[in-house]
């Protein structure tokens, strides 16, 4: 029997581990399959899924992806600066999320990504934003996706980090 390949409407798990091209350092790692339905749109990017195109179980590939393939440009405007006095305690940590909202009601989670001389600032955008990076990715499944994945009425288990086409930094200006 031959070994299915990734094809349009294919839902398919992956591993995969991100790097920094700059100095080959892993940013994150994913261990336990993820879920994505291959060129629905909106789903992935279009260079990873390129290079999925026809893979079987069991093959890896390497891609890598410019901020304008991937995770954007770092917007200085999501970056904010302000008394620590000023923010609740529980937040005054590095890492620590805090959730934001315009005019509009667009919400956003920003990050606490430093604190010094009183002074704490939180950033809106994505970790990976401005960074060229390799994913190395393998194939662990695939199957034909039902169709209630494929108009989203059963979640097919997105976990955080994908490579999500949509996950560039959203306006909030």
């Amino acid at each position: 029997m031959p070994k299915p390949k990734i094809i349009k409407n294919k839902l398919v798990e992956i591993t995969y581990e991100i790097y920094d091209k700059k100095d080959n350092s892993l940013l994150e790692k994913m261990d336990l399959p993820i879920n994505y339905i291959h060129k629905l749109e909106n789903n992935m990017y279009p260079k990873i899924e390129n290079a999925l195109e026809g893979c079987s179980p069991g093959d890896k590939v390497s891609v890598d992806l410019s901020p304008d393939e991937g995770f954007g440009y770092h917007d200085p405007s999501l970056t904010f600066t302000d008394d620590i006095n000023n923010v609740p305690e529980e937040l005054c940590k590095i890492g620590a999320e805090v959730k934001m909202q315009n005019e509009e009601g667009h919400q956003k989670t920003f990050i606490v990504s430093s604190i010094t001389d009183n002074r704490i600032t939180v950033d809106g955008n994505h970790p990976f934003a401005g960074k060229t990076l390799r994913f190395d990715l393998e194939v662990k499944n695939i199957r034909s996706a039902s169709s209630d994945e494929l108009t989203g009425k059963i979640s097919t288990g997105y976990a955080r980090g994908l490579p999500l086409s949509n996950d560039k930094n959203p306006d909030l200006h």
